[in-house]
């Protein structure tokens, strides 16, 4: 553990709210629901346009966009009147792998230490490194979290694919929160974590309910966003990109969660293949990554039996990808955005926003390196990376996304 780090006890967990970034804005509130089980206070740290005028002092600028979002977000949280920081914690998750987000944890630290703050940072990662005595990851509560990620991805799946035709602004809206309100109390209480394919029949059929145009009636640029997972899922780090192709007339979409998880599982499967792991080792993460594409198939079905479109299942985007880029491309998002990109492209989205922070040199890789042979497979298909910069202006992004989704 960071000796600079201060410990969570188990007395913290009925004092402390834990603060998360908001890297998964269809899921944070599911997701505090399933920390709810363990009898944790889970909370995403809100979005504020002016960071504190120290922040360059606290974090070198060479850090990518990620970094300098997650902490000035947090700083600036800190700095609020309404924060009781005695009665606070952190959780950042951490994949691992060469990305920089491996060092966020460290940088929270020392950020907290320079600036006077004793507050407890944790780590979601899952070799169980940088343990707390109070923080312990219970079964129930991965239950929960597996139930929260196929609900978030069904919930987003359906409102990216609903909102651009509703006949009446915000319909979609309202029945998206009421099942995010609906099924954060199921989670929290434990129920529908398990067998959930009645319930998903039953959001699809509420959804169903909301009066739309056909594509014929409204004809919508439609546009596939992938990328790095933070730039791509979080509101914050795309500057609400979803939002701002909505009011310029466009169908945006990006795809799910899950992909990404069985993508991480695979990952560290991989990695330990090759420094030589044990049968058994190797056989429990083929039966998780089994389990995860199991219930991937379920929303995937629920989907496609009333006409909505979803992702591909893992095995197969990983076949359609690795003859383009190696499986063994795995460092960040690797191979997992090229097979988004494909993916999208062949259920109709002509238009791909591949998004990435700026300075990230394993997006440029896996993204930038590929480009050509995407434009080469799909040359019906215009396809463009935005990078995301700090330092970057607002009016200068939305012209790129406007010309590249032209």
């Amino acid at each position: 553990m960071n000796k600079d780090n201060i410990r969570f006890t188990k007395s913290m967990r009925k004092t402390h709210t834990i603060y998360m970034p908001d890297m998964l804005h269809y899921h944070n509130e599911l997701l505090s629901a399933a920390f709810s089980i363990g009898g944790y206070k889970l909370a995403v740290v809100p979005e504020y346009k002016e960071f504190p005028a120290e922040m360059l002092s606290l974090v070198n600028s060479s850090y990518c966009t990620c970094a300098m979002d997650i902490i000035g977000n947090l700083m600036t949280h800190l700095k609020s009147p309404d924060t009781d920081v005695s009665r606070i914690a952190i959780l950042e998750p951490q994949a691992g792998g060469a990305c920089r987000a491996g060092n966020y944890y460290d940088l929270i630290i020392q950020c907290l230490k320079r600036s006077g703050y004793k507050i407890p940072v944790l780590s979601l990662n899952f070799s169980g490194a940088e343990s707390h005595p109070g923080f312990k990851i219970r079964p129930m509560m991965l239950f929960g979290a597996v139930a929260a990620v196929c609900y978030g991805d069904l919930l987003m799946a359906l409102f990216q694919q609903i909102r651009p035709y509703e006949k009446e602004e915000g319909a979609t809206k309202k029945v998206y929160d009421k099942w995010i309100k609906a099924l954060s109390q199921d989670i929290s209480s434990c129920r529908n974590l398990f067998f959930r394919e009645k319930k998903y029949r039953e959001i699809i059929s509420d959804f169903l309910k909301i009066p739309r145009f056909s594509r014929e009636e409204r004809p919508l640029k439609r546009v596939g966003i992938c990328g790095e997972i933070y730039i791509k899922c979080s509101p914050i780090g795309n500057r609400h990109l979803e939002d701002f192709l909505h009011k310029n007339g466009m169908e945006s979409r990006m795809e799910g969660f899950l992909n990404y998880c069985v993508y991480v599982v695979y990952t560290e499967m991989k990695s330990a293949e090759l420094k030589g792991a044990s049968r058994a080792l190797l056989k429990g993460y083929e039966l998780v990554m089994d389990y995860l594409i199991r219930i991937q198939a379920q929303v995937r079905r629920a989907l496609l039996q009333n006409g909505f479109l979803s992702d591909r299942l893992f095995n197969d985007m990983r076949q359609k990808a690795t003859p383009i880029l190696s499986e063994y491309y795995n460092i960040g998002d690797g191979w997992l955005v090229l097979a988004e990109a494909m993916d999208m492209i062949e259920q109709g989205y002509d238009k791909i926003l591949i998004v990435h922070p700026f300075g990230c040199l394993v997006s440029h890789v896996a993204e930038r390196g590929a480009l050509k042979k995407l434009r080469q497979l799909y040359p019906m298909a215009n396809i463009n990376t935005i990078e995301y910069d700090y330092e970057q202006s607002q009016t200068l992004r939305e012209s790129r996304i406007i010309l590249a989704t032209s």
